[in-house]
């Protein structure tokens, strides 16, 4: 980039992150971040760990049950997570 080209700090940030390959760490702890707020502090309280691999979301939960419950709303888990991320970045939800 040259020094009399204007470009937004917003525009910076982005070619910073792609160029060095940050999009993808940058997502994961987004999905961390959104789960709780998502999902609902219930739903947080068993949740031991959230994993984006790829566009597989892996949940481990501490509840057998809630894990059955959750397993019948995974494309709405889904929807709602790609709408909270704005974009799509999740195929499917494991449960654990």
């Amino acid at each position: 980039m040259r020094r009399d080209e204007e470009r937004s700090l917003a525009d910076v940030l982005k070619l910073f992150i792609k160029k060095n390959r940050l999009e993808k760490g940058l997502i994961e702890a987004e999905v961390r971040r959104l789960w709780p707020e998502v999902m609902g502090s219930g739903v947080a309280h068993y949740t031991q760990k959230v994993q984006l691999k790829g566009k597989i979301l892996h949940v481990y939960l501490s509840s057998s049950v809630l894990r059955e419950e959750l397993m019948y709303g995974r494309k709405k888990i889904i929807a709602m997570l790609n709408e909270a991320l704005d974009g799509d970045y999740i195929d499917s939800v494991q449960l654990n």
